[in-house]
């Protein structure tokens, strides 16, 4: 077995040499017959959704996979990202809803995201019922971005090491990988912008990514997390955003209503769309509308776009109330649909 799994197995530290050598040898496929490539990345991806590595480890690692992406050029100015971990309760699909929300109050916003490997629909799931064009390339995102003011981003963000990794894998189950691209992929993604906001459900996603956090090239990266434990702010939870300038404490109730539960902010598997539609024409219900507008409001903030926080709160609420993130929606299918030919 390669020096990186065996190591890491073993609870020992493994290098950035270590980890080059790993994808290296994955990449031209010299780790050893197909069997034991699959048996060594099914290990390594065990060990790494089950119990991540000490500091200097998840650094080279995160290094040595990023150091392999392409380079996505200048960061678009005041431009912001928002993804999650994903892996706490399950709600609808509240960061895409705030980006769209931002965007339409004018945020310039650059989203990365996955499928679902877990819960009933990732970000891309849902993008690809909705009939939204992902972007294929940093130039397409460019564009993108210039026309609608937001840009969906495909997985080319991602390093090429890691779909390598999942072809490995094949046919064994992905889950493992998906634990592990949803705990890391949103510090791996290379994305073209100045700021990042990601939410994380558990105190081990959130520590590995304190560690990270200022190792990511070309942004500032805000972390959130509340005592509810979603990757999302919630206006009825204590929450909290670790910044490069230190904490943001936002307690339940002190920019939205702490009113409502998880319960309202709960996926509708069998109207996906549909309830997200609703949910972005401000009437999914209050409890959505409030979450989506802090989150909203929270984008504006890390854009450096707004300095107040119940100002920007307020004009998210407005665009809601408005429809206006919904037309943006709308307005992004129906390009999907022309470019098609449809």
């Amino acid at each position: 077995m390669h020096p990186a799994p065996t190591a890491l197995l073993a609870g020992h530290p493994v290098d950035l040499d270590a980890w080059r050598s790993w994808w290296d040898q994955l990449e031209h496929r010299t780790l050893g017959p197909a069997d034991s490539d699959r048996a060594q990345a099914a290990a390594l991806l065990a060990s790494l959704s089950t119990r991540l590595p000490e500091p200097a480890t998840l650094t080279a690692l995160a290094r040595s996979l990023t150091e392999r992406a392409p380079h996505p050029g200048p960061a678009h100015p005041g431009s912001v990202n928002i993804v999650g971990t994903g892996g706490g309760p399950a709600t609808f699909n509240l960061s895409t809803a705030a980006a769209l929300t931002a965007a339409a109050i004018g945020i310039p916003v650059v989203k990365s995201g996955s499928r679902a490997y877990t819960s009933a629909a990732g970000s891309v799931d849902l993008l690809e019922r909705l009939g939204i064009t992902l972007t294929s390339s940093h130039a397409a995102t460019a564009d993108h971005l210039a026309r609608h003011g937001i840009a969906f981003t495909g997985p080319h963000v991602y390093p090429p090491a890691l779909t390598r990794l999942a072809r490995t894998l094949y046919p064994l189950t992905l889950k493992p990988f998906g634990a592990f691209l949803n705990t890391l992929g949103p510090l791996l993604a290379t994305v073209p912008v100045t700021a990042q906001l990601t939410g994380t459900a558990t105190t081990a996603a959130l520590t590995a990514l304190r560690h990270l956090a200022p190792h990511t090239p070309g942004r500032t990266v805000w972390l959130a997390h509340n005592n509810a434990g979603a990757d999302e702010l919630l206006p009825f939870a204590d929450n909290t955003l670790h910044t490069p300038h230190g904490a943001i404490h936002l307690p339940a109730g002190s920019v939205a209503p702490a009113t409502g539960t998880l319960t309202d902010l709960a996926p509708h598997p069998h109207d996906l769309t549909g309830h997200f539609l609703t949910a972005l024409a401000g009437q999914g219900g209050e409890t959505a509308t409030h979450t989506i507008a802090l989150n909203a409001a929270a984008l504006a903030l890390a854009s450096g776009r707004h300095t107040r926080w119940h100002t920007a709160y307020a004009q998210a609420l407005d665009a809601l109330a408005d429809g206006t993130p919904r037309s943006l929606a709308e307005r992004l299918r129906a390009g999907t649909r022309q470019v098609a030919g449809v």
